[in-house]
């Protein structure tokens, strides 16, 4: 890359802020990029991340076949472990034959009937929040409406009592700062006692359901049996840790992206206010547009080629969402908002066997929030460009201020 092109630069503000222009350099030249600071393949084109995603020959962890030593990466310290053996025994960071034991049960409990369900109450909550909100004349979008929407929710599946679910947020947070780039020693810490907080407090509230099963998610996974097998209680806690954090986060950045991004083209947010039936498309246009999940990890298990690049075993691929849902290869304008667009097979929730196990309820929560928004705040503003967290792999503005 030339010095002249946008630099691909993850702690730099202005980069995560827009990363778009860096993003279009790096699919120009080429299509593997190695990323010296992180020691990463960054696959900027949509082609190649769909390929890679469903390629068996790469893999969220490599301990089913390899131990750290063989596979050339250093031992986590041991004062790491609570966090690895907690996001270890979970969906997301599982390969076959665990993954698809663990999917299969999972799947026993958390049915398209179940999340259907959740559809009045979704869209009751939502209308709650914006009221509230309104007869307060404003505030921040995030913290009144993008946060406590999912967190409501997931908490309600899995039966959290309502006095407790103040902790679930802080929790979230913490953990997930462990997927940003080479985050520090005081990440590490907090996510460390996050893991032992969150896993501790579950154990207690799986203890009670097996005891006193009730209609919540907990109950049904303790249920979930297939030939004998169930679910370890350690896969429980994960599977709920899980739930929490990837749809809550998803959730959460893709109601301030999507906003803010509607507020910056404001003819586009007229249409869809005096179309309402334009929302399912819009929901979907909003989640490849400014993807809140800009990059997916996998290892190589097995030597690969990119574009004619030798990417070798032990390596890691960083796989480029943003980029990806931006590419021109697959998408007609795809730096243009287009509301209406129905040609549009986004990455946002992944592909192959980790395609997203939660992505219907996050259309449920979206629509249900953007819809709650458009009927209920039809004068709704933004007051003040917002500042961006500063993680680029979960990327979202700190806050959205807006006037009613």
């Amino acid at each position: 890359m030339s010095a002249a092109e946008p630099a691909f630069d993850p702690w730099s503000p202005a980069f995560v802020a827009d990363p778009y222009p860096a993003y279009a350099a790096l699919r120009e030249s080429g299509r593997a990029h190695f990323f010296e600071p992180t020691g990463q393949w960054l696959i900027p084109r949509y082609a190649d991340v769909s390929a890679l995603l469903r390629d068996r020959r790469l893999g969220r962890t490599y301990l089913h076949r390899f131990t750290h030593e063989e596979f050339g990466q250093p031992v986590p310290p041991p004062e790491h472990e609570p966090f690895h053996v907690l996001v270890g025994h979970g969906l997301l960071d599982l390969e076959p034959p665990d993954h698809t034991r663990i999917r299969r049960l999972i799947s026993k409990a958390f049915t398209p009937r179940r999340v259907q369900r959740l559809v009045p109450s979704v869209e009751l909550l939502a209308r709650q929040l914006v009221d509230e909100m309104r007869a307060e004349g404003g505030g921040d979008l995030v913290e009144r409406l993008a946060e406590p929407l999912p967190v409501a929710v997931i908490a309600e599946m899995l039966g959290v009592p309502r006095e407790d679910r103040g902790l679930l947020r802080p929790w979230s947070a913490d953990i997930i700062g462990m997927f940003e780039l080479n985050p520090a020693e005081e990440t590490a810490r907090k996510a460390v006692r996050a893991s032992l907080e969150f896993s501790a407090y579950l154990r207690e509230l799986i203890a009670v359901r097996r005891k006193s099963p009730g209609e919540d998610l907990i109950s049904a996974l303790i249920a979930a049996h297939e030939s004998g097998d169930r679910l370890s209680e350690q896969e429980m806690v994960s599977t709920c840790v899980l739930l929490l954090n990837a749809g809550h986060e998803a959730t959460v950045n893709t109601t301030a992206n999507g906003w803010l991004a509607l507020f910056r083209h404001p003819g586009r947010l007229a249409a869809l206010r005096a179309d309402p039936a334009l929302l399912p498309t819009a929901v979907e246009e909003l989640m490849r547009y400014d993807t809140p999940l800009q990059m997916f990890e996998r290892w190589v298990l097995d030597d690969i080629e990119v574009g004619g690049v030798a990417v070798p075993r032990g390596a890691e691929v960083a796989l480029l969402f943003g980029s990806a849902n931006r590419d021109p290869a697959r998408f007609a304008d795809p730096d243009r908002l287009d509301l209406a667009r129905t040609d549009n097979p986004h990455l946002t929730f992944g592909g192959g066997i980790h395609f997203c196990l939660g992505a219907p309820l996050a259309r449920i929560e979206l629509a249900a929030s953007f819809g709650a928004l458009l009927e209920r705040a039809p004068g709704l503003r933004l007051v003040a460009e917002p500042r961006w967290k500063p993680g680029y792999v979960i990327r979202g503005p700190e806050e959205l201020l807006v006037e009613f």
